[in-house]
This record gives structure tokens, C-alpha cells and sequence, in this order.
């Protein structure tokens, strides 16, 4: 019988020598030395560009920065530095030092339409060089990329859960083809405003239908219930979201009308931790999916290349519960790979699981069935009570905030 892994082996790693803002790294330059030291995704070659000539680099890491010349990172390399340059041509950063926002992502829009987003150029040269099979430069290209991800993303996620512990952070899962508009749409969105209003962090798969939903009642957390129904009705008038231009510029529109200014970040990363629980919450996307307009209702957004990497993180934060909205095959396997990390224990304790839609559940894809005797014969006792089958928002809100966060 598999066992759950040593503690340090899951736990979030804490670096403190990992430099990745221009502020850090201008303060370990005062000292004197960067030995041993990583520095991540810095632009080197701006002003006031840094004079490293008289500066300690013995075993210091430059990954995916960039320097006023070559020859500036010649010396490094000759002075004991390993340097990884970022890769020329690419439209993605291969070391990024945060988390992407929907602004960075909807980059572009009002210049050239969902052609000419950030976002969708990202995926364009995702598809042009093999897609989920690149060539060995665009593979490491985007390994670093997701490495970067990851590593933003322990960074960004650090602070909430020092916090608001680890069963504080909740998942929605669900079908990406739901309409805006809809019922579904509309219990998703209310749960996750729900939610948010009581500090839960709301992570979700990034993309539209459920997923979009929940992390709109999140963003719009702050504001009053009719103020969310209005915002629902407004993305309504472009419910699908294979009209790309008009259902992300509808997006924008809502994020414009009923996002105060001063909950917008003015610059990457400034957006608070501890805020994300009423700005958004987290959505964790991938570019495999990139055919899909990105959801622009997240405080903080993950992008990976690797899809494996972002459903394993996704089910790995979400120990407050994980929330399944009907949907299909994508659906059913996020519900049994959830599962078995319950089972073996293998991320720690789950929260609860919640199905929206008891028909749904019971009658057109039966889970359920399948889902409380596994559960029930978990090595860690019978853990079928876990499972919920709701039509109320309200009672799934309660089976998820039942314990402490």
C-alpha cells in the first residue's frame, strides 16, 4: 500500500536565496557579494544598470536575466557565476519573477483583438513549435517558463496560507462550455462570492465556463449581491466563449465597470496576498488549452505550458475542499485524481467534497457511487463523509467553511 510522502517533500520550500526583484537585488549588491546567491528574471541592462566588476560571484545563478552586454555576462561565467541566459525568440519569458495578471495577459486586446493578445500570441507560438511535443529548445524554453510558474507561485501563495492555513484555500472544478448566464454559471459565481467574503482563497483551472464564473464572484466579493447578478448579465450578452473578441471584450467591460481602481494592481506583483481572496482569487491555466479565451476575473494568474503540472498544483493547494460543477471527462478525472490524493493522504488532510447538482450526480455521470466506498476504505478511516451532493449554494458554503480555516 503506497504511504504519503515525507513532510519536506510536499511543503512549500522557502528560498531565501533566491533574489527575483530589482529591490532585493540592489541591496545584496550594496554588500558586496551575490556568491551562492540565485537571481531570477532580472532586467540587468536597464537604469541605473549595476556595475558587478568588483562583486562576489562564486556560485551565484543568473537565470533568465539580462545584462547591458554579452561581455558583462562573460565575466560573470569567468568570475565563478553560472549564468542561463533567457532564449532569444521567444514571446514568453523563460524565467518569469511573478504571476501573471489578466492585464499582462489581455495585453494587446485593444490594439488587435484576441489575435493580438499577449496571450493568444503566447499560444500561437506554442502551436507553431509542436505543441505539447516541442523541439528541444522550445521545450526548455517553456521548462523554465513553468519552473519560473512554480516558483512564483510558492512565492505569491506563501503569505495566505502562513495565515490563513492550508484549509483556507478551496478549488472549483467544472465544464468550461457552461454559458454565461446560465444556472450553473450563476451558482458557481455566488459560491465563489460566498466564499471569498469569508477569506477563502478561490483557485481555479483558469479557463472559461465554471471556472470563469467562480473566479468572478470572487473578484467581485467586495461589492453587494446585486452588483455580482448585474455583472452576470452583462457577460451574458456574449455567453460563448468560441466568439472570442466579444466575450473577452465583455470581460474587460465588467472588470472596468465594477472593479474600484484601487483594488487593480499598478504593477506586476503589487496586488497583495492578502488580498486575493476579494479580488479574484487564483486561477492556475494552461497553454495546451490556449483555443480558450483566458479567464480575466483572477487576482493572480499561473499560466503553465504543462498541463500534467497544472492539475496536480491546482489539487494540491485546494485543501479547503474542492467545489465540482457538472462537466465531463475533464471534470471526472480532476474528481478521482482528487481522490486519490485523498485517499493516501498524499498533499495532507482534504476538505470536503462538493457536487453541485444532485441529479447530475446521481443519475447522469453516477460518481457518487464510485466515490464513497473508495473513500470509505482510505488508511486513514472512513473518509466518505467528505461528500456532499447539493442544489443550494448555501449548503455547499457550509459543508466547505464547516471547519476553522
Amino acid at each position: 500500500m503506497p504511504t504519503p510522502p515525507p513532510a519536506d517533500v510536499i511543503e512549500p520550500h522557502t528560498a531565501p536565496d533566491e533574489i527575483e526583484t530589482r529591490t532585493a537585488f540592489d541591496q545584496r549588491l550594496a554588500t558586496g557579494s551575490l556568491a551562492g546567491l540565485t537571481v531570477q528574471g532580472l532586467r540587468l541592462d536597464l537604469s541605473p544598470v549595476p556595475d558587478l566588476t568588483g562583486t562576489d560571484v562564486a556560485g551565484t545563478l543568473f537565470v533568465g536575466c539580462r545584462f547591458a552586454s554579452r561581455e558583462v555576462g562573460a565575466d560573470l561565467v569567468r568570475r565563478g557565476a553560472n549564468v542561463v541566459p533567457p532564449f532569444s525568440g521567444l514571446p514568453y519569458p523563460t524565467q518569469p519573477s511573478h504571476l501573471y495578471t489578466p492585464e499582462e495577459l489581455a495585453a494587446g486586446f485593444a490594439e488587435g483583438g484576441f489575435a493580438g493578445m499577449y496571450d493568444t500570441r503566447v499560444y500561437e507560438h506554442f502551436r507553431a513549435h509542436g505543441g505539447a511535443l516541442p523541439d528541444v529548445k522550445e521545450a526548455l524554453g517553456q521548462r523554465l517558463h513553468d519552473h519560473g510558474v512554480d516558483n512564483a507561485l510558492a512565492d505569491a501563495t506563501r503569505a495566505w496560507l502562513a495565515t490563513h492555513g492550508p484549509q483556507s484555500v478551496v478549488g472549483v472544478m467544472g465544464g468550461h462550455a457552461v454559458a454565461r448566464g446560465s444556472v450553473p454559471y450563476r451558482m458557481a459565481a455566488m459560491l465563489g462570492w460566498e466564499l471569498a467574503r469569508v477569506d477563502r482563497l478561490i483557485v481555479t483551472g483558469g479557463g472559461p465556463g465554471v471556472m470563469e464564473a467562480a473566479n468572478l464572484g470572487a473578484f467581485l466579493a467586495s461589492h453587494p449581491a446585486e452588483a455580482l447578478a448585474a455583472a452576470i448579465d452583462l457577460l451574458a450578452t456574449a455567453p460563448d466563449f468560441t466568439d472570442h473578441d466579444r466575450y473577452t471584450a465583455v470581460a474587460l467591460e465588467v472588470r472596468q465597470r465594477f472593479a474600484p481602481a484601487e483594488t487593480l494592481p499598478r504593477s506586476p506583483g503589487e496586488l497583495s496576498s492578502l488580498d486575493w481572496a476579494r479580488t479574484g482569487g487564483l486561477a492556475i491555466p494552461t497553454w495546451l488549452y490556449g483555443h480558450e479565451p483566458a479567464n480575466l476575473f483572477a487576482g493572480k494568474i499561473a499560466k503553465y505550458f504543462s498541463n500534467a503540472i497544472r492539475e496536480d498544483t491546482i489539487l494540491r493547494l485546494a485543501r479547503g475542499g474542492i467545489v465540482f460543477a457538472p462537466g465531463r471527462a475533464g471534470t471526472v478525472q480532476e474528481v478521482f485524481q482528487a481522490a486519490t490524493k485523498t485517499f493516501y493522504g498524499t498533499d495532507g488532510a482534504s476538505g470536503a467534497y462538493v457536487f453541485l447538482d444532485r441529479e447530475y450526480w446521481t443519475r447522469e455521470l453516477p460518481v457518487e457511487s464510485l466515490l464513497r466506498p473508495l473513500l470509505a476504505a482510505s488508511p486513514f478511516g472512513d473518509l466518505s463523509g467528505t461528500v456532499h451532493l447539493t442544489d443550494d449554494v448555501a449548503e455547499a458554503a457550509r459543508a466547505l467553511i464547516g471547519a476553522p480555516a
